[in-house]
C-alpha cells in the first residue's frame, strides 16, 4: 500500500518523539515495509562495497532495511548517474567515493552526471589513506622517499609507478610526487587494485600508489614495504610509516572518503535524518571492527560541511589534473 510523503512539519514533530535508535527512514519510504536501495558502482568484495554493506547492516539494526545494489561500470559513473532519476524520499541512496565529485569532473569527457546539481551530500562514512609501496624489485637499501627518488634517478628503467586506475586519486598523488621530486615518473594504470597488487607482490612493477587497505594483507609477508602515507597524520594501521609531509613532501596530502548521497531535491530534514543515522551507525562496534579489518577509518561530517569539503577538493584537484595532461574520452 502506498503512503503519502510526510510534510516537513510532521517530520519535525516525529523527530522530537521517536527515539534516535529507531530513526525515521521507515516512515520516509514510499512503500511501507519495502527495503531501500544503496547504489554502489563497483563489484562486490571491494572496500567500497564492504563499506556499503556494513552500513546497511548497521542500519538494519536501527530498524530500516537497505539492500546494496551493485551497478558496475564506467568507474562507478553508471551508478552515480542513476541517482538523479530516483525519488527524493530516501528510498534510494548512493554510496560512492568522493573523488567521483572532486576529480572525475576534471578527468572524464563524458561524466554522465552533474557533480553538483544531481546529488545531495549526506555524510562521509569512512576515510581511506593512500600510501606508496615498493616491491622486492627495489633494493632493500631504499628506505625512505629520498632514497627512492635517488634510485629512480639512477636508471631510466626505474621511473615507473602504478595505481589502481588511471584518473584515480592515487594516480594524481603519484603525479604530484613525481613533480615534487623532479622525477618525471611514468604512470601505469591498472583496472583495479587486485591485479596491481598481484604484480607488485610478484615484483613485476617497482612502485605502486594505492590505499592502505590494499597493503595490509601483504605486510606480514615481507614482500612489499611502505615508504609513506598521504594523510595529515600517520595511519593508525601503519603507525611506523611516516607521512609524505614528514619526509619533506608537504604538498602530498590527500585521502579518499566513501560517502552517502541522496537524490536531488531531497528535503533538508530527510538529509539530516540520514546523517544522524550514519552517525549512529559509526558507533556500532561490529561496523567499526569490520572497517578496521580492511584498513578503513570511520568518519562523519554534517551535510553542509561535506558539501563544502567536496567543493574545496574539486577546486584543489582541477589544476593538478590539468597540469598532468590526463583526460579520458570514455
Amino acid at each position: 500500500m502506498e503512503t503519502s510523503p510526510l510534510s516537513r512539519r510532521t517530520f519535525a514533530r516525529l523527530a522530537l518523539t521517536v527515539p534516535a535508535a529507531g530513526w525515521l527512514l521507515p516512515a520516509l519510504a514510499q512503500n511501507a515495509g519495502a527495503p531501500g536501495k544503496l547504489l554502489v558502482g563497483y563489484p562486490a568484495g571491494g572496500t567500497l562495497d564492504t563499506t556499503a554493506r556494513q552500513l546497511a547492516e548497521a542500519w538494519r539494526k536501527q530498524g530500516r532495511a537497505y539492500i546494496v545494489d551493485n551497478r558496475v561500470g564506467a568507474a562507478g559513473r553508471i551508478a552515480s548517474s542513476l541517482l538523479k532519476r530516483e525519488r527524493p524520499d530516501a528510498s534510494t541512496l548512493l554510496c560512492t567515493q568522493t573523488s567521483a565529485f572532486t576529480i572525475y569532473p576534471h578527468v572524464y569527457a563524458r561524466l554522465l552526471y552533474d557533480p553538483v546539481a544531481d546529488f545531495v551530500p549526506v555524510s562521509p562514512v569512512v576515510t581511506a589513506t593512500c600510501a606508496l609501496a615498493l616491491s622486492s624489485a627495489v633494493p632493500a637499501t631504499v628506505k625512505n622517499l629520498h632514497d627512492y627518488a635517488a634510485w629512480v634517478r639512477s636508471a631510466p628503467g626505474n621511473a615507473t609507478y602504478a595505481s589502481p586506475a588511471a584518473g584515480s586519486l592515487a594516480h594524481f598523488l603519484g603525479y604530484q610526487f613525481s613533480e615534487a621530486g623532479g622525477l618525471k615518473l611514468q604512470h601505469v594504470g591498472y583496472r583495479g587494485s587486485a591485479p596491481a597488487m598481484q604484480d607488485l607482490v610478484g615484483a613485476q612493477i617497482p612502485a605502486y600508489f594505492g590505499f592502505v587497505a590494499d597493503f595490509l594483507p601483504y605486510l606480514q609477508q615481507g614482500r612489499i614495504r611502505i615508504l609513506g602515507v598521504s594523510g595529515e597524520k600517520r595511519s593508525r594501521f601503519m603507525p611506523g610509516v611516516p607521512t609524505f609531509a614528514e619526509q619533506g613532501f608537504a604538498g602530498l596530502r590527500g585521502g579518499e572518503t566513501y560517502g552517502v548521497f541522496a537524490p536531488p531535491g531531497t528535503p533538508e530534514a530527510t538529509v539530516q535524518a540520514l546523517h544522524e543515522a550514519i552517525v549512529a551507525a559509526s558507533k556500532d562496534r561490529a561496523l567499526l571492527t569490520a572497517f578496521e579489518q580492511v584498513g578503513l577509518e570511520a568518519t562523519t561530517l554534517a551535510p553542509r560541511d561535506y558539501a563544502a569539503l567536496i567543493q574545496r577538493e574539486r577546486e584543489t584537484w582541477g589544476p593538478v589534473v590539468r597540469a598532468s595532461g590526463f583526460r579520458s574520452e570514455e
